[in-house]
């Protein structure tokens, strides 16, 4: 088996210690921009001391990209392309090469300078075709820049550039080949790397049936990957050039290991130094080793949506006040929100993880801080399930 580098293989001090190195430059760099969102932070002794660093939400970013256009107070170093994202918010993007560090899945996927790659991804405002593009140039292939939509052309190129794989999301794959059998027309892809959706069981089956090898990578538009799969297809093993920490939802605070939670993320692209930037995804760590040889952290993949807001009595509850009301009192050690339906009006019930502690100053607490009335249940530690959630919506809309 070959690997991308000799980071893929490193010993866990050698990382730990390379990265430390690396996140402190990240730091050094915001601090230095005038404005920024970090000020005045001294150098990390330690990863974990990343915890005690404010969580950048994308909605922060979204208001000082408004304010100082077009990139907020992140100071942004060498770049040719600005994409656009819905928010609207804006990322930029580099030509130096594997920009966004894609190179690393592509060859964990078995791509290489034999393949010919049909790139479905988008490259209109948003970034994902470059992204990919960028990837492909790392590892020596070729690329279709096909984009999406005009599925009959798609087979069209596919068939007569003999392209052996495919990049984009997981689903337009079987559009094309349900539409290359209409036609008629064999296909020659036998790999596909996609993201962007959810790759169901099912449908990855489909694609070994047809005997194309389907992987997935964890990326987003800001932060380029953050995760992939290898061909041990056992979670997905976190990149080599990120620092990824799994936080409590509307917090910046680490769950236990295994714990489902927000995934917090910095990145040590020196252009686009994002210290704990907030994902809004939500996954959980995965213990021990990947079977295929790479060494770093892995995670159990796409586990939801961090970003729980529900209105409740026609009323926003947030993460964030879930937080705020556990900070509240040192008798709590968790708290969730359900959400339910009594008859035609909404219910709203708050379960309290506490040893002791004063029921009524609890109810107090919660109308203070998520401006409603609700029933309280004080439940005993470890009740409520390690899920990721704290604002859980149990109605159901006919």
């Amino acid at each position: 088996m070959t690997f991308f580098d000799t980071l893929e293989t490193r010993s866990q001090d050698e990382r730990q210690a390379q990265l430390l190195a690396g996140v402190n430059e990240q730091i050094a760099r915001v601090c230095a921009a005038p404005g920024a969102y970090l000020q005045d932070i001294a150098p990390l002794v330690d990863l974990s001391e990343l915890a005690r660093l404010p969580v950048l939400r994308k909605s922060d970013l979204v208001r000082a990209q408004q304010e100082n256009p077009p990139f907020g107070n992140v100071p942004v170093g060498e770049i040719v392309h600005v994409f656009q994202s819905p928010g609207p918010i804006y990322e930029p993007g580099g030509t130096r090469r594997d920009w966004w560090r894609m190179g690393r899945f592509l060859h964990a996927a078995g791509i290489g300078r034999t393949d010919v790659i049909q790139n479905c991804f988008g490259y209109h405002l948003t970034p994902a075709g470059m992204i990919f593009e960028s990837g492909a140039q790392a590892v020596g292939a070729r690329v279709i820049p096909a984009g999406t939509g005009q599925t009959e052309l798609q087979v069209t190129a596919a068939r007569d550039t003999r392209a052996t794989a495919y990049a984009g999301t997981p689903d337009y794959l079987k559009v094309i080949l349900d539409k290359a059998d209409s036609m008629g027309v064999a296909l020659t892809f036998s790999k596909a790397v996609v993201g962007g959706g959810a790759l169901f069981p099912s449908l990855r089956q489909e694609y070994a049936d047809r005997g194309i090898s389907c992987l997935q990578s964890y990326a987003t538009a800001d932060l380029g990957n953050i995760a992939y799969e290898s061909a041990a297809m056992e979670g997905m093993i976190v990149d080599e050039h990120v620092v990824l920490e799994i936080v409590t939802p509307g917090t910046g605070t680490p769950v236990a290991p295994g714990e489902v939670g927000e995934v917090v993320v910095t990145t040590l692209n020196p252009d686009y130094p994002l210290v704990r930037f907030a994902t809004g995804d939500l996954s959980a760590v995965l213990p021990g080793m990947s079977p295929c040889g790479r060494t770093n952290l892995r995670i159990k993949g796409w586990m939801g949506r961090a970003d729980q807001t529900t209105k409740i009595k026609g009323m926003f509850v947030r993460p964030e006040q879930v937080a705020a009301l556990v900070d509240k009192h040192s008798e709590i050690q968790r708290a969730r929100v359900i959400a339910s339906r009594e008859g035609e009006m909404d219910r709203m019930t708050v379960q309290i993880e506490a040893e002791g502690g004063d029921q009524t100053q609890f109810a107090r607490s919660v109308i203070e801080v998520l401006k409603l009335k609700g029933q309280i249940e004080v439940v005993a530690p470890g009740a409520i399930p390690r899920d990721g959630l704290v604002i859980e919506d149990q109605r159901v809309y006919d």
